[in-house]
C-alpha cells in the first residue's frame, strides 16, 4: 500500500467516525504517523481526499454494474446480477457507502457535480434494465425510476447493518436481496 493509499484509508475511517467537517489534517496525519503539514506532500487537500473517495466509490460501483450485466441474459437475469453486485459492494465497502451518502453535502465544485453525474449514470443503469423488462413483459411497475431508487436503497441499507461473521453469510444476503430487487420490479422469484 502506498502512502497515498494509507492517507485515503485513514481519512475514510476518520470521515466515517468523526465526519468530514470535524476531521482535521492533523487527525489524518496522526493516523498515518506523519505531521499534518507533511500530508501536503502526498495530497492537495482534505477536500481532494474526500473527492477521491467518493468518485472512486462511484467508479467502482459503475464498473461492478457493467461487469454484472455485460454477460447478457434477459432483463430478469441482468437485474438480479446488477442488484447482487450492488449489494455485495455495499456489504464489502461499508465505510465508503457511509461517507458517500453522508458527505455529499461536504463536496464542493467541481467534485460535487462529478459525483452527482456518476450517481445519475449509476441509477440510469438500473432504470434501463427495468425499462427493458417492462418492454419485454418481464416486469410490471408503475415507475421504473422509483424501482431503481428502491434497489439502490437495498444496498445502502446493507452497508448500515451488515457485519462479516453475522447471522447470515454475505452470499445468502446477496441472493435474497436479488430476490427483493426482482420483486420490486414485479417479477416472480423461485429463490
Amino acid at each position: 500500500m502506498s502512502r497515498a493509499d494509507d492517507i485515503r484509508a485513514a481519512a475514510l475511517e476518520l470521515f466515517t467516525r468523526l465526519g468530514y467537517e470535524a476531521t482535521t489534517m492533523a487527525d489524518i496525519g496522526r493516523a498515518v504517523g506523519i505531521r499534518g503539514p507533511s500530508l501536503y506532500k502526498h495530497i492537495a487537500s482534505k477536500q481532494d481526499v474526500l473527492a477521491q473517495i467518493m468518485i472512486g466509490t462511484m467508479e467502482d460501483l459503475l464498473a461492478a454494474h457493467r461487469a454484472a450485466v455485460t454477460s447478457g441474459g434477459d432483463p430478469v437475469v441482468r437485474l438480479r446480477r446488477a442488484a447482487e453486485a450492488h449489494v455485495r459492494y455495499h456489504a464489502r465497502h461499508r465505510l465508503e457507502a457511509f461517507v458517500g451518502n453522508r458527505e455529499i453535502r461536504s463536496l464542493v465544485e467541481p467534485h460535487r457535480s462529478r459525483v452527482l453525474a456518476l450517481r445519475t449514470e449509476y441509477e440510469a443503469g438500473f432504470r434501463a434494465i427495468v425499462d427493458a423488462g417492462v418492454a419485454e413483459g418481464c416486469f410490471q411497475v408503475a415507475s421504473a425510476r422509483l424501482v431503481s431508487y428502491a434497489i439502490l436503497d437495498l444496498g445502502m441499507g446493507v452497508a448500515a447493518w451488515y457485519r462479516e461473521g453475522g447471522e447470515l453469510a454475505e452470499d445468502t444476503i446477496v441472493w435474497r436481496y436479488g430476490d427483493f430487487a426482482l420483486r420490486l420490479a414485479g417479477a416472480g422469484s423461485d429463490g
